[in-house]
């Protein structure tokens, strides 16, 4: 059993940095308000399930994911920029894997100065007249076990020795493994199953910032 003085080492010896975006990396519920997937955080339904069933009743066109992000643009959770700054100047890479989508995600991105390159997400399709056509379900954020497949492609392609996971949902703790420390966060939702489970959990990222300044 790693002691909690031992997980803290790991986190500032990582060298792969991977942030769940809803309610973690932004304060809103669900990345947006298209696809709310709550049933699917707290591992009622299977993920794809969870996402199919609640993008079939929305439908959401292009149009409607770019009125939203001009509209009601999501809003980072304090501290975020701060950690994401102090790791990029200590050389770790920061990745966003998130059940969202990938144009969403993308836009958070941009505010971290995280490339797009590192990010992780769902992939809407759209007819060419703009209509909902469904999602890209290759991609591995599109599953049950998602983000975990990603942390072990990321391993295997870039030889990264440890990979934090920070997150406040179920899919998020259950990429631990791969990962090598999972860090619960409950700044903007607590969910009980992570709270009582994680081995490390915060409520502020300032907690983290301070370990890097040690």
């Amino acid at each position: 059993m790693v002691s909690h003085s031992e997980l803290k080492q790991l986190f500032c010896a990582a060298d792969a940095v991977c942030f769940d975006v809803d309610s973690t990396v932004i304060r809103e519920e669900g990345i947006d308000e298209l696809a709310r997937t709550r049933r699917a955080m707290g591992g009622a339904l299977p993920f794809r399930a969870a996402l199919t069933e609640r993008l079939a009743l929305i439908q959401p066109s292009r149009e409607q994911v770019q009125r939203l992000l001009a509209e009601r643009p999501p809003h980072l959770t304090p501290g975020i920029r701060e950690l994401v700054s102090r790791l990029q100047e200590r050389n770790v890479q920061v990745f966003l894997i998130s059940g969202g989508f990938r144009s969403i995600v993308e836009h958070v991105a941009a505010k971290l100065n995280i490339p797009a390159a590192n990010v992780f997400a769902n992939r809407l399709k759209f007819y060419f007249n703009g209509e909902y056509a469904g999602f890209d379900e290759t991609q591995p954020t599109a599953e049950s076990g998602g983000k975990g497949k990603v942390i072990k492609f990321l391993k295997e392609k870039y030889h990264f020795k440890k990979i934090i996971m920070i997150g406040d949902g179920a899919t998020d703790m259950e990429a631990c493994p791969p990962a090598d420390v999972f860090i619960g966060f409950g700044g903007n939702v607590i969910r009980q199953q992570v709270k009582d489970n994680a081995r490390w959990y915060i409520t502020d990222f300032v907690e983290l910032l301070g370990e890097l300044e040690e």
